[in-house]
């Protein structure tokens, strides 16, 4: 390739980029903090004076693609259960995150076989007796690509830390003057603070909910109800329902942990919880064909990304196996958010109105 050829390329690429973020409705600044960078970066990237590498294009388009929220790939939903015990066996055995690289692992078919090799299992049901990827097979390596990818590529970049928060909370809450609930964080002294992500939310959902009522702070346990009568009551008290937690069109937990030091039971019980709520609105909707959405909403980039990289993956898990309909990671609850409780508000009026 001629060097005018390169430079051209080159030009091409930072038109294009660009292009993409006008068309997608962004300013510079905007892209910046979905990207965690100061404005700066896009600027000089757009402008030619930061050369990106191929793995920099990829985040910096990103946060432009439509249809890149964290909703299941529905390739992977329903799966029996025999292909979620190889996933979550062959995870452990190789283990979720490369030291080196600090990304999410990718198993190759031969890393997922000699894994299972080494505990005294054959591995015959991933490849065939010519080394050829059997159905199952192709299917878990490509689940595996994408659990990867999602959480190296879209999840990691959206993951706040606590000053990040603190300038969105801050931005929001002298555009919006909220009347909803600020909560204060559990921290003592100079961390005492507004409990940042789940104010974030609220205000995000008071602002986009056509003034419907939300329940910020249920003190009674989700319960469903059918011609007056309690069909389905939860085991234990969600973060927050819409519009209530009697016969809520959504429920939801909320997960920040951006003072936490290590990724200690507390943080894992909050996982697993949300896995026990969904087995039960699973129940719900199976049973009785009430269908109520189930969110969860974590943020705190060392908690989760530093320290905790594994349960992410086991998050993801959980996602494709229909325990939650939707996580909103970080940032995302800004990109996300706003057309989730529109969609709640329209339910809501749709009962009204039948």
């Amino acid at each position: 390739m001629s060097e005018n050829q390169g430079r051209f390329t080159k030009d091409m690429l930072q038109n294009l980029l660009r292009d993409i973020r006008v068309e997608a409705g962004l300013n510079q600044v905007s892209l910046a903090n979905r990207l965690g960078h100061p404005q700066s970066y896009v600027s000089k990237y757009e402008s030619g004076e930061r050369r990106l590498a191929r793995c920099s294009v990829t985040r910096a388009c990103d946060p432009l693609r439509k249809g890149g929220l964290m909703k299941p790939n529905p390739r992977f939903l329903e799966q029996t259960g025999v292909f979620w015990s190889n996933v979550r066996l062959i995870s452990q055995l190789n283990g979720y995150t490369d030291r080196k690289t600090g990304q999410v692992k990718n198993p190759s078919l031969a890393d997922m076989k000699s894994a299972l090799q080494k505990i005294g299992l054959h591995g015959n049901h991933l490849v065939d007796q010519y080394n050829v990827a059997t159905s199952f097979g192709q299917m878990l390596s490509e689940y595996f690509q994408h659990r990867a990818n999602v959480l190296n590529s879209f999840v990691e970049p959206r993951l706040m830390d606590a000053q990040r928060a603190k300038d969105l909370f801050e931005s929001l809450h002298s555009q919006l003057s909220p009347t909803c609930p600020i909560p204060m964080n559990k921290q003592k002294g100079e961390k005492r603070a507004p409990a940042y992500f789940t104010s974030i939310i609220n205000m995000i959902i008071e602002s986009n909910s056509d003034g419907l009522p939300c329940d910020y702070d249920p003190r009674e346990l989700t319960t469903v109800t059918r011609s007056g009568e309690p069909i389905q009551t939860l085991s234990r008290r969600l973060d927050r329902a819409f519009p209530s937690p009697m016969d809520p069109i959504a429920v939801w937990e909320v997960k920040e942990y951006y003072y936490t030091t290590t990724f200690g039971s507390r943080v894992a019980d909050g996982v697993y919880e949300t896995l026990l709520d969904g087995m039960e609105l699973q129940d719900l909707w199976e049973n009785q064909g009430i269908k109520v959405e189930h969110y969860l909403m974590l943020d705190a980039h060392y908690t989760w990304w530093v320290c905790g990289r594994s349960y992410l993956c086991r998050i993801i898990d959980m996602l494709h196996m229909g325990s939650v309909d939707e996580v909103l990671f970080g940032y995302e609850v800004m990109e996300r958010l706003p057309t989730i409780v529109q969609n709640w508000v329209d339910r809501v009026r749709t009962g009204i109105a039948s």
